[in-house]
């Protein structure tokens, strides 16, 4: 649900199953705003014909989190672009979590996967692809939990950094309470620096998003915001152009 480096009651039973549909739509599982954001397209643009110019860094092992109610299969499209763009597919890695659970666990499962990831390989450091509620997931564990230190790269797509009104359809669950926006979960992860330490942070997002609402709350402080044309929620799971933006940033 131009790079600045710097997040059973019958009635209730009936309204849950109503939504049901509207949940998947947080995954694929089966499946800038104003000044600011017109230089970071004009930044991008620049980035990307810059890094097509100079020697990219595939060696980095790419973690990537999915969002609410997904799991490793969304990124099958993402893993493909990934080793299309040069990266071995031992360096590449999705990490699963409980959509139905707390973040603060998912994050901390994230902090122990990210350790597994860096000794099985060797490397100091991973980049971090997130999706939607990942994007919560990923903030908590860099914010939070000092994960920033062994994150080279975090590229966040339609990220639900400060939290989306869509998920007022599944507050029976903490996650779906912690998406919120307002919730004590975005503030913590949203007060003070947005971006902290020498990781480098993206963001992509669109008006046509659908899921996360608003949808510039994808956007951090302090990162490079992309704003797409027009993208749904699900959509960019299998958009080869903005998966190839993001390997490209990664290699960065």
């Amino acid at each position: 649900m131009g790079s600045t480096r710097h997040r059973p009651p019958r009635r209730l039973l009936g309204v849950l199953a109503a939504t049901a549909v509207a949940f998947t739509l947080f995954s694929s599982a089966t499946t800038t705003a104003g000044a600011a954001d017109t230089t970071a397209t004009a930044a991008q643009t620049a980035s990307t014909r810059s890094a097509a110019a100079q020697p990219l860094s595939t060696s980095t092992p790419v973690v990537f989190v999915h969002g609410y109610t997904g799991n490793a299969s969304n990124w099958v499209t993402g893993m493909s672009v990934f080793r299309a763009n040069g990266w071995s597919s031992s360096n590449l890695f999705a990490y699963e979590y409980n959509s139905y659970g707390n973040n603060i666990t998912n994050a901390q499962g994230l902090a122990t996967f990210v350790n597994t990831v860096k000794a099985r390989t060797g490397a100091s450091k991973v980049a971090i692809v997130n999706h939607s509620m990942g994007g919560l997931v990923s903030q908590y564990y860099l914010k939070v939990l000092g994960g920033n230190t062994s994150v080279s790269h975090l590229a966040s797509i339609a990220g639900a950094n400060h939290g989306t009104t869509y998920a007022g359809a599944c507050l029976v669950y903490t996650t779906c309470q912690q998406m919120y926006p307002g919730s004590s979960f975005i503030s913590q992860i949203s007060s003070g620096d947005e971006t902290p330490g020498s990781t480098k942070y993206a963001t992509w997002y669109s008006a046509c998003d659908g899921i996360i609402i608003p949808y510039t709350s994808t956007r951090l402080d302090g990162a490079t915001n992309n704003n797409v044309v027009c993208q749904t929620h699900i959509g960019y799971l299998t958009d080869t152009v903005v998966l190839g933006q993001i390997a490209r940033f990664v290699a960065s």
